[in-house]
Order: C-alpha cells, then sequence, then structure tokens
C-alpha cells in the first residue's frame, strides 16, 4: 500500500515554481495554502493579486503539473484565489477567507472579486455575468434553510419526476460538506477525464449525476474554507460533460451561506424550490432561504412541505407529527405557490436509504404520484417564468 504523500512534499515540488514577480517561488512567497491531501487526490489554492488572475491561469497549471507528477499523486486540482491589492506595492499574502475562487470562466471575474471585496473592475451586463452550462436548458436549485428537512431526497425524487414526465434531466450534488447523491442513487465510482479537466458524470437511473462525494471517500471530512468551497462548486458545474439535458437539479447545502450565494449569483437559474416541514422553527429558516433568493432576484418557483403528516402503516390512522399545513399556509402568505405535501412514510425513508428512491422503485405508488404531481407543477412554473422573459442578473457586493 502506497504512503500517503505529505503536505511537505508537495511544498517541496512548488518550490519549482515561480512567483507572480518571477524573482521568488510561490512557496517562498506564502501563496500556497488549503492544502487538501486524501486518498491520492490534491486540491490546495494559490493566491494571487485579483487583477491578474486570468493572466496567471498558466502558473495555476504548472503548479497542477508538478504536484500531478509526485509519485502517489493521482490528481492535483489547483484553484487561483483572488486577493484585494495593497496599494501600488507588491503582493502580500491575504487571509484566505477573503479569497473568491478565479478559475472561474472570464465573464465572471469581475463580478467575483467585487463579492469578495477586491477591485470589480468593469461589470459586464447580467447576461454575460451569468454565462449558462452548455446543452442545459434550465438549471432549477433545490434548497432549504436548515438541514434535516429531507432536501436531498427531495431533490432525488424530483429530478425522478422530472425524468419520468419526458424530461432529460441531471443532477449536481452541490452539498460539499455532506454529499448525498452517491448513497441516494446507489452509484459508487469515480468520474473518468474526457479532457483536459473536463469530467463525464457519472448515471443512475438515467440521471447525470456529478458530486463530490465521488471524488473522496463517505467518511473523509471536507475542512475547506469558502473559497475552495465555491471553486470545487464551478468545477462541478461548468467542468462537467452533461450533455444534453432539459433540466439540470441542484441539490443546495442548507443555509444560505456562500455557495448559495454563489450559485444564485453566477448560475442562470430558472429558480428555486424551497423545502420545509410544518413546523414554526422549520419555516423561520426557510423564510430565509425564500429571501435570499428574492434578494439576488432568483424566481421561488414555490414551497413542498415535508414530512407533512404520518399514517400509521397499520392502522391507517393520521398523525400531524410536526404540525400541518403550516408550510402551505406560509406560502399562501407570501404569494409563492404551494407545490405539494409529502408524507412521513416508512417506504420514502427505507428506499431512500436503500438507494432506490421511491419514484423509481415504486413507481405506481402514491407517493411517487405526489413527487411526479410536484415535478409537473415545477416544470410549469419554469415554463411560466421563461414567458415573463427570465431576469437579469444583479450586481451585489458584499462591503
Amino acid at each position: 500500500m502506497t504512503a500517503e504523500v505529505s503536505k511537505d512534499q508537495i511544498l517541496q515540488a512548488l518550490k519549482r515554481v515561480k512567483s507572480p514577480d518571477l524573482q521568488s517561488d510561490i512557496v517562498s512567497q506564502e501563496l500556497v495554502s488549503d492544502i487538501y491531501v486524501a486518498d491520492g487526490k490534491v486540491i490546495f489554492s494559490i493566491t494571487v493579486p485579483a487583477d491578474q488572475a486570468e493572466e496567471l491561469e498558466p502558473l495555476r497549471q504548472a503548479a497542477e503539473k508538478v504536484v500531478a507528477d509526485i509519485p502517489g499523486v493521482e490528481s492535483a486540482m489547483v484553484a487561483l484565489t483572488a486577493m484585494r491589492k495593497a496599494g501600488s506595492g507588491p503582493a502580500v499574502r491575504p487571509a484566505p477567507s477573503a479569497a473568491q475562487a478565479a478559475n472561474v470562466p472570464p465573464p465572471m471575474q469581475a463580478q467575483a472579486r467585487a463579492q469578495m471585496g477586491g477591485p470589480a473592475g468593469p461589470q459586464p451586463s447580467g447576461a454575460s455575468q451569468q454565462a449558462g452550462v452548455p446543452g442545459v436548458g434550465a438549471i432549477i436549485a433545490v434548497a432549504s434553510g436548515k438541514g434535516g428537512v429531507g432536501k436531498s431526497t427531495t431533490a432525488v425524487n424530483l429530478a425522478l419526476g422530472l425524468q419520468a414526465n419526458g424530461l432529460r434531466v441531471g443532477v449536481l450534488d452541490a452539498d460539499i460538506y455532506g454529499p448525498s447523491m452517491p448513497r441516494l442513487l446507489h452509484i459508487t465510482g469515480r468520474p473518468e477525464p474526457v479532457s483536459g479537466r473536463v469530467l463525464k458524470p457519472l448515471e443512475g437511473y438515467g440521471l447525470k449525476v456529478m458530486s463530490m462525494g465521488f471524488l473522496v471517500e463517505e467518511e473523509t471530512p471536507m475542512i475547506w474554507r469558502g473559497p475552495m468551497v465555491i471553486s470545487a462548486l464551478t468545477q462541478m458545474l461548468r467542468e462537467v460533460q452533461w450533455g444534453e439535458l432539459d433540466v439540470l437539479v441542484v441539490d443546495m447545502p442548507p443555509g444560505t451561506g456562500d455557495a448559495q450565494l454563489t450559485m444564485s449569483q453566477q448560475v442562470p437559474l430558472a429558480g428555486a424550490v424551497i423545502v420545509s416541514t410544518p413546523q414554526d422553527l422549520a419555516l423561520i429558516d426557510a423564510r430565509k432561504g425564500l429571501n435570499m433568493f428574492r434578494r439576488v432576484d432568483v424566481p421561488v418557483l414555490g414551497i413542498v412541505e415535508n414530512m407533512s403528516y404520518f399514517l400509521c402503516p397499520s392502522c391507517g390512522e393520521r398523525s400531524d407529527i410536526f404540525g400541518h399545513g403550516g408550510a402551505e399556509a406560509e406560502a399562501h402568505r407570501i404569494g409563492v405557490p404551494f407545490l405539494g405535501a409529502v408524507p412521513l412514510h416508512m417506504d420514502i425513508r427505507e428506499k431512500s436509504d436503500a438507494g432506490a428512491p421511491v419514484v423509481i422503485s415504486s413507481p405506481d405508488s402514491d407517493h411517487a404520484k405526489i413527487y411526479r404531481d410536484i415535478a409537473s407543477a415545477v416544470w410549469a412554473r419554469v415554463e411560466e417564468e421563461r414567458a415573463m422573459g427570465g431576469r437579469q442578473a444583479p450586481n451585489i457586493v458584499v462591503e
């Protein structure tokens, strides 16, 4: 068994890469940070001046190559992170939390720098800020204000429901810290490179799928700062050969942090589906997620009430364990569609845990019909938004 590559080995190799001023190397200048090593995969950041990010792409490629050539390294992924340049003096190492992954397509770099506090530079139009994903007709985010409400189970059954209704569907598991799609769809294996940095997505039940769970072991913790998460999301979205899809369903991480804001600003989302349970505590957090999408001008396609009620499998008696109708009442109150109520049922839980979601494993069941109906309602809302002319991306600067 080959020993794990050490961070010292990586740093020694990176000393062969010249710093941007060509007077030293990137290690001596303390430009390397966030080194992550696991299972032969190496991921790290190189901090560069924001206004030089695009022209320093060859530096990123050189660093990636010298690390990939280390015996025992299977693959290397390097993110350029942008910094605010202090005055006109030489670049200095910033706090990593002030960095934004700069290996996004050039039209988005100025916006990313502005978001992370760097010089904004010329701002392109809203349409060019949000370059679409080639071959993908619409991108739908499935989100929640908090974890534990069944968002990923809803996302995968929504995707399968859209597919059952005749659409070509892909799934992006955007939850870097807690990816669920490999287990929910019973997919194992590693994405294969197609050309350069472009990967071929894996497939499960006819869905094209990409997840961080395919790149690291299930029990490996992802101890990353925001810039690395943003870089990984960007690459999983834009450096994957999705092919021709009618819709890409994005299983968002819970909450309203960097990852959610980045996806909302940098991706032309057709809309967002909010998942909540009926009780007041969950609805408070659902409102936060909903308001975030509204703030960045992403259409809210509607709300799904998950774990809405419990039907006893023995006697058929209904129990409203978490209350009932809270999400529906909230949808009516704030003027967004209520997409449907999904019961708390053993079949849904067991089939999800087994990697055989209920829409595909029990297509004639009442539960599968609920998800297909939700999928129909979601797609109808997407087409309504298209008929209204879509949206322009806002220019949000976080001070």
